[in-house]
């Protein structure tokens, strides 16, 4: 079951807009995940969303694929390369690099709160070690996710004042370089017995599961709803669930 005991502490996040990978824009040539893009969050006072991934030589990275091929038109992945190799490649052919979580986390410095999203993509459990030590001294509000429920674990036992959420959708349908059967327990949220999340993160679209429900109606857990690209989806968000992961449209 869901961890129900820290519903206090969840609730300045709620109700909440939250700018996935920054306000990101490409008219304007501003980059997903990008500090451009996180300048113009909170200028604007959004919550953002972000992903972070560990590179080969342990460095902690704000990007959201596992490949580096769309975003950066470069062959190979964030976790096999270097930190100084990633430096060399640009942002959806903009000047913009790959940055730092924690330049990130010095810009922002909590003038918004952040939800974080842990990169697992082979399940090796480093990054949350390396998050954990960045994010121990950080003074402004955020939250983790993540689609990978041992993430969520790791962070429910070593660092257990951190507020957590699972991530999820109809995964039983996509992604199947991983085992059905996990993809089935995180769909249906039958990992939360281990993971002990303070809020779930689904697909908007995908929310009709009987799990989500359950969880949300039930056990009364906060849910956060992804990714409403335009107001009429912003708006069945908005009369149902509490946390709105938004972005290609303005919400204000």
């Amino acid at each position: 079951m869901p961890n129900t005991s820290r519903r206090s502490k969840i609730l300045p996040y709620l109700k909440r807009d939250y700018a996935h990978r920054g306000l990101h824009d490409s008219s304007r040539l501003i980059p997903e995940n990008s500090m451009p893009a996180f300048r113009e969050a909170v200028k604007q006072n959004l919550a953002i969303e972000l992903d972070i991934h560990l590179t080969r030589d342990g460095k902690v990275v704000v990007f959201h694929d596992e490949s580096l091929k769309r975003i950066c038109n470069a062959e190979g992945t964030v976790e096999g390369s270097t930190f100084d190799a990633l430096q060399h490649l640009h942002l959806s052919g903009t000047s913009e690099h790959m940055p730092l979580f924690s330049d990130v986390l010095r810009y922002v410095n909590g003038r918004v709160p952040l939800l974080i999203e842990l990169k697992l993509p082979d399940s090796n459990m480093k990054l949350c070690p390396a998050a954990w030590d960045i994010l121990k001294d950080y003074k402004g509000p955020y939250m983790v996710q993540s689609f990978n429920s041992l993430g969520i674990r790791w962070f429910h036992k070593h660092a257990p004042q951190v507020l957590r959420g699972q991530l999820s959708s109809a995964l039983t349908r996509t992604n199947p370089e991983n085992p059905f059967l996990a993809r089935f327990c995180v769909q249906f949220l039958l990992t939360n017995l281990i993971c002990r999340p303070d809020f779930i993160s689904y697909k908007l679209a995908d929310a009709g599961n009987p799990s989500v429900w359950l969880n949300h109606y039930l056990y009364r857990i906060p849910m956060a709803v992804w990714t409403l690209r335009n107001q009429k989806a912003y708006k069945t968000a908005r009369n149902k669930y509490d946390m709105y992961i938004f972005e290609g449209f303005s919400v204000k």
